[in-house]
């Protein structure tokens, strides 16, 4: 049997690489174990927790929310509170006459119409009664005029309004069961110096005015007090009582029923027209009255 002599492995350099490995030198690239085996475990090993950790934590965050579906208070409860028959019958108007410029379940349209969002009944039913409300459009000073409305449908939107925000109420019984003379001091110390000492209106600032109060009904007054319409300051039941309010509204309305003891009241707008009826009148009837005697003198 032959052999084949074994040739002595050789460098570029032309040395002899024999005795380099059997000295205990770094084998050769081709020699040395592949440990890419053991790193790929690794890796799958770690990519296995992390969508393990990623899973139970998907399932946890499922449960939790069922949990809390299924017994959070309120959960089932419609979003939107159930009305009375009233308010339904409101919320028809609403859409018919309002909506438009109040938006919808009147959150306002700006450039339109505010908010109706805590208002309360008593400043749409005010509003309403009066014919100020719809308004042909926005100005100074939006005046009284024939109402659109009924009154039970003025009464149902209102109730609508109500149930949607909450805000100031009418009372109900008598407005007018109150002591006049108290009433009168009491108009005269917060209401005359607008309405004028005799319920007649008076000129304010920029193009406004105070509203004569002649076809004022006790609930309209009231309203007015408790919710300040448009140039009006508020008078809550801090300032004036529910009953100084009837007081108040019992002087008003007996001062329209009351006959002027001196003659012709010119409006009731007080000493100015008086004084210009005085002068324009009185003396240049004097002055012809003195003419007419001297002459027959």
């Amino acid at each position: 049997m032959s052999h084949r002599a074994s040739v002595p492995r050789r460098d570029d350099e032309g040395e002899d690489m024999t005795s380099d490995r059997s000295a205990g030198a770094a084998p050769l690239p081709d020699e040395v174990p592949s440990q890419l085996p053991a790193t790929s475990r690794v890796r799958r090993s770690r990519l296995r927790r992390r969508v393990s950790s990623g899973a139970r934590l998907v399932a946890a965050l499922f449960i939790a929310g069922g949990l809390y579906t299924g017994f959070a208070p309120g959960s089932h409860a419609d979003d939107t509170p159930k009305l009375s028959t009233a308010a339904e019958q409101g919320k028809r108007v609403y859409s018919e006459t309002c909506i438009a410029c109040h938006g919808n379940a009147g959150v306002g349209v700006p450039g339109r119409g505010p908010s109706l969002i805590g208002v309360g009944s008593a400043a749409v039913e005010f509003q309403v009664t009066t014919g100020r409300m719809p308004a042909a459009r926005q100005e100074a000073q939006i005046e009284r005029k024939p109402p659109t409305l009924t009154p039970d449908q003025a009464r149902q939107l209102a109730e609508y309004i109500q149930e949607l925000g909450g805000g100031p109420q009418l009372p109900s019984g008598d407005l007018r069961d109150g002591d006049v003379a108290r009433g009168g001091e009491l108009y005269r110390v917060n209401c005359s110096a607008c309405h004028a000492f005799g319920a007649g209106g008076g000129a304010l600032s920029s193009g406004k005015y105070a509203p004569n109060l002649d076809h004022a009904t006790d609930r309209e007054i009231y309203a007015a007090m408790l919710t300040g319409p448009q140039n009006m300051p508020v008078f809550g039941d801090n300032q004036l009582t529910p009953q100084e309010k009837r007081d108040i509204i019992a002087y008003v309305q007996n001062l329209k029923a009351d006959q002027d003891p001196g003659g012709y009241g010119l409006g009731r707008l007080g000493p100015v027209p008086e004084g210009i009826v005085i002068f324009a009148v009185g003396m240049v009837a004097l002055v012809f009255a003195t003419l007419w005697i001297a002459g027959k003198s």
